[in-house]
Formats: C-alpha cells, sequence, structure tokens
C-alpha cells in the first residue's frame, strides 16, 4: 500500500543529503551507463566484422600456388608449382556433392581499349560461379554463362567503375567492344562488388576463352569454392577443414609437393578467419561484460555503505519508533524504500542517457570493423531490473540491522 508519509519522509531525508544521495546515483548510474555502452560497441563490433565477410562469400576457399620451398622425392626446392584443368576437374568431381559454387580463375595481361580511351586494368578469365564467390551483382546485363564457357565466346563483364572511367559518357555499354590486345570482346553485362571499387579492377572473361585466345593452354592460377550450406556453423567449419586438408594433400601429392611445405600449395578458408573473429568477438563481449558487471557491483555496493551510513545517523530515530511500537517490517521497508528509488531512478537515468547516445553517435560511427554500435533494449532494460534487485538486497542489510536494533540501546545513541 502507498504510504504517503513514509515517501515524504524518504523525500525530506534525501534533500537534507542532496550531495550523498547524488554521488550514489551517480556511481549505479554510471555503472548501467558503462555496461550499456560497452555492449553497444560489442554488438558493433560484431556486425562490422559481419559486413566484412558479407562482402565476399562468407564461406568460400581459394587455392593458389607458388614455388617449393623444400627438396622432396629427389625435386630440387623452387619450383612453381602450376595448376591445371585437370586439377580442378578431379576436386569438382569428387566432391560435387559437397561443393555449392566454384570457379576456375586464369589471369591474363593485356592491352585494354575502349575507342580512344585506354586504362589499366585487370583481365580475368573465370567460370560462371565466380559470381557467387565474390559476391557480385549485376547492375545491367548478364553475368558469363556455361554457354559462353563452352563456345569459347569472346563476351566481357565490367564493372560499375570500368565504365565510368573508360567508358565515359557512355550510358548504356551493353554490346559495346572492348579491345584486349587489340581483339574485340562484346561487353554484356555490368557489375558492383559489394566489397567496393577497390574489387572493381577487373574485367571478366570465360576461362576458356582465356586459355584459348591468350595461351594459357590448360593453366589456371586459381580455383574458387563454396560448400553447401551446414545446420551450425561448428558444422560449416569441421566440413571446410575436412574439405581444405583433402585438397590439399590431392594437390601436394599430385605436383610431388613435400607435405609440410609451407609455400607451394596454399589454401585460404574463409571460415578460419571467421571463427578467428567469432571467438575474437565473443571473449570481448565477455570482457564488456564482466567490466560493466563489476561497475555495476561497485555502485551497488556505494548504495549499501550509503544505507549503513544512514542508519548509523538514524539510530536514535529509529529507536523511538520502535519504542513507541513501530514493527520491525516498517523499519526495514523505510530503508528498502530509500534504497530501491535511488538505484532505480539512477539505474534508468543510465539506460536513457546510454540508449540515446548510442542512438545519436551510433549510425555516424565509421570505423574499420565497427558497424552501428547498438544494444538490445530488452537486454539493458533487464538489466536495470536485476541492478535494482540488488540495490534492494544491498539496502536490506544495512535495513535488517536497523529493524534489531534494541529501543534502550538506539536511545542511548548519541
Amino acid at each position: 500500500m502507498f504510504d504517503l508519509d513514509t515517501w515524504q519522509e524518504i523525500f525530506d531525508n534525501i534533500r537534507k543529503n542532496k550531495l550523498r544521495t547524488f554521488l550514489t546515483g551517480l556511481s549505479v548510474a554510471s555503472g548501467i551507463f558503462i555496461l550499456v555502452i560497452l555492449l553497444g560497441f560489442g554488438r558493433g563490433m560484431e556486425n562490422g566484422i559481419r559486413k566484412q565477410f558479407e562482402q565476399d562469400a562468407a564461406n568460400r576457399i581459394f587455392v593458389w600456388t607458388q614455388v617449393t620451398t623444400k627438396e622432396y622425392k629427389g625435386l630440387n626446392p623452387g619450383r612453381r608449382i602450376r595448376l591445371e584443368n585437370s586439377n580442378y576437374d578431379y576436386i569438382e568431381e569428387a566432391y560435387q556433392d559437397q561443393l555449392e559454387y566454384r570457379s576456375k580463375i586464369l589471369r591474363v595481361g593485356g592491352s585494354i581499349n575502349y575507342k580512344k580511351e585506354s586504362g589499366s586494368y585487370s583481365i580475368q578469365g573465370v567460370s560462371p560461379g565466380f559470381q557467387q564467390i565474390e559476391n557480385q551483382k549485376m547492375i545491367s546485363g548478364r553475368y558469363l554463362n556455361y554457354s559462353d564457357l563452352q563456345t569459347k565466346n569472346k563476351v566481357v563483364v565490367i564493372s560499375k567503375k570500368i565504365q565510368r572511367e573508360l567508358l565515359k559518357g557512355v550510358k548504356d555499354p551493353l554490346d559495346e567492344n572492348l579491345q584486349l590486345s587489340g581483339i574485340n570482346f562484346k561487353i554484356i553485362g555490368v557489375y558492383m562488388d559489394e566489397a567496393g571499387e577497390r574489387e572493381e579492377n577487373r574485367l571478366l572473361i570465360p576461362i576458356t576463352t582465356a586459355q584459348t585466345v591468350f595461351n594459357g593452354k590448360n593453366r589456371i592460377n586459381n580455383m574458387g569454392f563454396t560448400l553447401k550450406p551446414e545446420e551450425s556453423f561448428e558444422e560449416a567449419f569441421s566440413a571446410s577443414q575436412k574439405f581444405t586438408s583433402e585438397i590439399k594433400k590431392y594437390l601436394q601429392q599430385t605436383h610431388n609437393v613435400s607435405p609440410d611445405d609451407p609455400s607451394a600449395i596454399n589454401v585460404h578458408n574463409m571460415l578460419d578467419e571467421a571463427k578467428r573473429f567469432y571467438t575474437l568477438t565473443d571473449n570481448i563481449a565477455f570482457f564488456f561484460w564482466f567490466v560493466g558487471i563489476c561497475t555495476i557491483i561497485a555502485g551497488v555496493v556505494g548504495v549499501s555503505n550509503i544505507m549503513l551510513i544512514i542508519v548509523k545517523e538514524r539510530t536514535r530515530e529509529i529507536g523511538i519508533r520502535k519504542a513507541l511500537g513501530a514493527k520491525p517490517w516498517s523499519i526495514v521497508s523505510m530503508i528498502l524504500k530509500e534504497s530501491i528509488f535511488v538505484t532505480t531512478i539512477a539505474g534508468f537515468a543510465g539506460l536513457i542517457l546510454s540508449m540515446g547516445l548510442l542512438e545519436i553517435v551510433g549510425p555516424n560511427v565509421e570505423v574499420d570493423y565497427i558497424l552501428n554500435p547498438s544494444v538490445d533494449f530488452r537486454i539493458a532494460l533487464t538489466t536495470v531490473f536485476l541492478l535494482i534487485v540488488a540495490g534492494a538486497l544491498a539496502g536490506f542489510i544495512p535495513a535488517w540491522k536497523a529493524a534489531n536494533i534494541q529501543p534502550i540501546e538506539a536511545l542511548k545513541d548519541v
């Protein structure tokens, strides 16, 4: 039941001790404020890292080769290992049930011209699956298809950046011709890359055309793969680990490379990197929770200490109340209400300030690997309610001590 006299007494006590009450509330509010801000930036890091991985297929696997660094089976180190169509075909056939997208990649050199304009860009022969592996979006036209590979069409897909820089003033570049090393290639599409313009310096042509027209024969520079989705991240990570281990072993055996050669056969698994980052963010989130909770505990301890001081200051008053017949629970209730009131007001003040700051500043944060720092309001609100409970517990010990003061002893207190 609401007792107006009790609340008037609480407010009178707060007014008499404004500075003490303010400092107590400040310690509680700062605890909530720090916790919410830390959780917000923890979520921002998670968002930023997830965004980085969304720029390319999160489960992509790339294979490339360099020179050997160790002697093996009588072969000297320093041999350059070259991937071939047969390597790609074996992996494609052996793992067809696991593969989602795949692509051979051959980089070719040559001049790039459009009428009187020229530019310096990378020419890459790829397969149709390269679009999904690199997470490229079509703006106009179409991407390379398997018919282009079979007929070795002289077609090219350009980027939005190349359209702007090389085909100046051309609004619709489709069916226009580019000269690659003096050979006409018809533009069939324009793409954009989710990773930004730094990934848009590539002209893409069919891998078979690149091998035939640019004398690539059966050589390839890279192989790219993505595996079919699994039920969980751990299952996907395990499958990718097994796949990368097996294809690396196959390529080492095929090209007579020592199993412990760190350079000749290279397999980069994006999920390895993702797991490291997600483990890091989990550890950072744990640290943020730890720091925030410790700060809140410090505030709650401050509330408990202040309540002890209040009880000490009001010992004589409490003794008089008990002498006049006040029941122990009324004494406990009086102390608890003041503790809960200060904790609640301070907790919600810290919550509102921190959520407001994240709402204003969060969308404008432009830092690598931090994107839109925010926090789930339900989690923040739950934290405040837990703080209120902690504040009640913090006030209960002094309140219980006050309720057990003997009137005769309290009246002796000066």
